[in-house]
C-alpha cells in the first residue's frame, strides 16, 4: 500500500543525532513533510537518571503529538527508544519508530565474529544492549566503548566546526585497543550522532573496517509503517505548515544552527517548544 499523500513525520532526539534520519527520508521520499524536536534543554541524555528521562520522555513525545498532529513518529534515540517507546506506544495510538543498536545488522555480517560499538556511557550500561547481544548476535564477541565525547563532537561536527583528528582518534583507541579489538571487522554506531562523524571514523579508523550507520535504516522502516497508515484527510481546522524545527533551550549560536538546518529543510529556522 502507498504511504499517505501528505503525511507529517515528528523526528525526536536530545540534540542534532535525530537529523540524519531526516538526511536519509530527505534522500528516500523528499516530499515528505517533517517536524523535528530536540531537547536541548537536557542535553545529554547519557548524563541524566533514568526515571527522569523516562517522564520527561513521555511527557515531552505526548504533548508534542498532541500539538503537531504527526501521522508517524520517529524516536531517533538510542536512550529515549529504550526507556520510553513502551509507554508511547501504549499512550498513543499513532505509529512509533524506534531506534536501537545496530547489534543484530553487526552479527549478519560480520565475517571475524568480534563486532564493536561506539555508544553513549548511557547506552553502553543499559541491560538491553546485553540482551540485543545475546538474543542476535551471541556468537559473536562484542566489544563496547561508552564516550562521554562524541556525541558533543558529533554537534560540533553538523554546525560546520573541524574536529582535531586527535582527539576522535582518542575515542576509537579506547574501541580498537581493548583486548581482542585488533579482530574487529564491523563497527556499529550506537548513538544517531555519530552520522555526523562518520567521515572521520572512515578515515581515522583501521582499514577493512565495516561501519554500520542506522540512520537509514531508521528511515526505510518509519516509511514502512507509513506505508501501513490509511490516508485521511487532515484533522478539522487543521492548515498545512511548512516543516518546522523545534528546540526545548536555545542554542549556543542561534545564527550558526538556523544555517546549518536550512539545506535539510528547515528553512524558516528554529524556535522554542514550550
Amino acid at each position: 500500500m502507498p504511504a499517505p499523500s501528505s503525511p507529517r513525520l515528528l523526528v525526536f532526539d536530545s540534540g542534532i543525532g535525530g537529523l540524519g534520519v531526516v538526511q536519509a527520508l530527505r534522500s528516500l521520499a523528499p516530499s515528505l513533510t517533517i517536524d523535528y524536536l530536540a531537547d536541548t534543554a537536557l542535553f545529554p541524555y547519557g548524563e541524566q537518571p533514568d526515571d527522569l528521562l523516562r517522564e520527561r520522555i513521555t511527557e515531552l513525545i505526548c504533548k508534542a503529538s498532541d500539538a503537531l498532529k504527526p501521522t508517524l513518529i520517529i524516536i531517533a534515540c538510542n536512550t529515549a527508544s529504550t526507556l520510553a517507546l513502551p509507554i508511547l506506544r501504549e499512550r498513543l495510538t499513532l505509529p512509533i519508530v524506534g531506534c536501537v543498536p545496530p547489534i543484530r545488522w553487526a552479527g549478519r555480517v560480520s565475517a571475524s565474529r568480534t563486532i564493536g560499538l561506539l555508544a553513549t556511557s548511557a547506552t553502553a550500561r543499559r541491560p538491553y544492549l546485553k540482551q540485543l547481544h545475546e538474543d542476535f548476535a551471541a556468537d559473536c564477541h562484542l566489544l563496547i566503548h561508552g564516550s562521554r565525547h562524541l556525541a558533543n563532537m558529533a554537534e560540533r561536527a553538523f554546525r560546520g566546526e573541524q574536529l582535531e583528528p586527535a582527539e576522535v582518534q582518542q575515542e576509537l583507541t579506547y574501541l580498537f585497543e581493548q583486548p581482542g579489538g585488533s579482530d574487529i571487522d564491523t563497527v556499529g554506531l550506537g548513538c544517531t550522532h555519530y552520522t555526523f562523524l562518520l567521515p572521520y571514523f572512515q578515515r581515522l579508523g583501521p582499514t577493512g573496517i565495516m561501519w554500520l550507520d542506522p540512520a537509514p535504516a531508521v528511515a526505510q522502516q518509519a516509511l514502512r509503517r507509513l506505508g501501513d497508515v490509511a490516508e485521511a484527510p487532515p484533522p478539522s481546522g487543521l492548515t498545512a505548515t511548512p516543516d518546522r524545527f523545534f528546540l526545548t533551550a536555545p542554542p549556543q549560536n542561534n545564527q550558526d544552527l538556523a544555517s546549518h538546518i536550512a539545506w535539510l529543510g528547515f528553512t524558516n529556522g528554529w524556535e522554542i517548544f514550550s
